[in-house]
């Protein structure tokens, strides 16, 4: 092929590219308007016919009375603790406030106050002053250059599909998260997107409005409480660092469990992948799930280790009755998110005691971060793209990132219909484009 060929022919696919980015970006323009939505988007409801509090839809099942007693004390020691924190939020500067704060945090934020407690936590009031119109000029670039579209719109479609805001396809909330994934690709220009981030982005987007969702995905990848941006940049670095602790956690605090799971090959990336690249959303119950997340805003990464281990002491007599890789696997990637065995309270003092143990033990935090973990290049700025002239990521792999990369496909999963990551032999989290 001559090189005026070859340039005639990446001229064709940048156009084709273009052409396709285009598409997917009017589509989501017209939301519900689309007359092309496939059956398959727009699952039936006849099989769920109730919505917890959160907007997940469950098969109706009847409630016993004990059921409806516990409810309603909940719901009062619920009513009880938010005028606490009213009152702790109208002096959040206070010393009697950061006092009080961890304290509380461990008793649970209450929902109708968890958005604006992880705002505080994140900082967001202050940089979206810094930063006005920045989300609207990424979602621009966005639609003019961003080569991960295809993908987002993929896993978009594959979010919670079980959720009452995210079931219909191009419902307002879809439209939300495409939106804020397209625009972060083009502000972290390293990581751009990943499989996972999509997840993450869920959840927030359940509590804020769309430009805070974006804000707040980038406090947890750039924050150095969170750091979270080590995990989804090529080569999963934290990933890494993350599985490592754990083993040794593991090895030193619960030494015949770790040889147990060796011994039926369980390596822990095999059920421990969403635990810290998501932060146990799908793993856990999903009210246990946002009680680990308010005290991962306050504490930082060491929860999420603290959290791993937490959940293996809790279970440790049952995981060493079971026989092989697949039981293993299954109760720990599919059985605890459907039924964990014990109510959030009891697991989130556990957990409070396994923070202070790992803390006597210096095992709470994670070793020292390599350079790989922390951003090369300014957030927002679009000088070397990452990407070559036909649309796509320009990807070079070290021999280790090809061979991570390789050994595990994140799977793609129909959200919450009972499926878990395809991984291989080894499982490994997939940077799919």
């Amino acid at each position: 092929m001559t090189a005026e060929e070859e340039l005639a022919e990446k001229r064709i696919l940048l156009e084709r590219a273009n052409a396709e980015r285009e598409a997917i970006f009017k589509r989501y323009d017209r939301g519900r308007k689309n007359i092309d939505i496939d059956a398959w988007d727009d699952p039936a409801f006849e099989i769920y016919t109730q919505a917890d509090r959160y907007g997940f839809l469950h098969p109706e099942k009847e409630q016993s009375f004990r059921d409806d007693l516990e409810a309603a004390r909940r719901k009062q020691i619920e009513v009880e603790r938010t005028k606490k924190w009213l009152k702790m939020m109208k002096n959040w500067s206070s010393a009697e406030t950061k006092e009080r704060l961890q304290r509380r945090v461990m008793k649970g934020i209450p929902d109708r106050l968890r958005a604006a407690i992880w705002k505080l936590f994140l900082n967001l009031d202050q940089t979206l002053k810094e930063n006005v119109g920045v989300y609207e000029k990424m979602l621009k670039f966005a639609r003019q250059y961003s080569p991960d579209i295809r993908q987002i719109d993929f896993d978009v479609n594959r979010q919670f599909r079980n959720h009452i805001n995210y079931r219909e396809r191009y419902s307002v909330k879809q439209q939300s998260l495409f939106r804020v994934l397209a625009a972060y690709s083009m502000y972290n220009m390293e990581v751009g997107y990943c499989q996972g981030m999509s997840t993450v982005a869920g959840v927030l987007l359940m509590y804020f409005d769309e430009e805070d969702t974006f804000w707040a995905l980038n406090a947890l990848l750039s924050n150095e409480r969170y750091a979270m941006h080590g995990l989804y940049v090529e080569g999963f670095p934290k990933l890494m660092r993350f599985l490592q602790h754990h083993d040794k956690i593991l090895t030193k605090c619960m030494p015949k469990v770790k040889k147990h799971l060796d011994k039926h090959g369980v390596d822990s990336v095999l059920y421990s992948l969403k635990w810290f690249f998501v932060i146990f959303i799908e793993r856990i119950p999903f009210s246990l799930c946002l009680r680990v997340w308010d005290i991962y805003m306050l504490y930082g990464e060491r929860v999420l280790t603290a959290m791993a281990y937490t959940i293996l002491k809790i279970h440790k007599v049952k995981l060493l009755r079971m026989k092989d890789m697949d039981q293993i696997t299954e109760f720990l990637q599919t059985i605890l998110y459907k039924n964990f065995g014990y109510d959030d309270d009891t697991v989130i003092k556990t957990l409070q005691l396994a923070m202070f143990e790992l803390k006597k033990l210096n095992l709470d935090k994670l070793p020292p971060a390599p350079a790989s973990e922390f951003p090369k290049v300014a957030f927002g700025q679009l000088s070397n793209p990452a990407w070559r002239r036909d649309g796509h990521r320009n990807e070079k792999f070290t021999e280790r990132e090809t061979e991570l990369k390789e050994t595990v496909l994140y799977r793609s999963e129909s959200k919450n219909d009972g499926d878990d990551e395809d991984v291989d032999e080894n499982g490994r989290p997939s940077r799919t484009k």
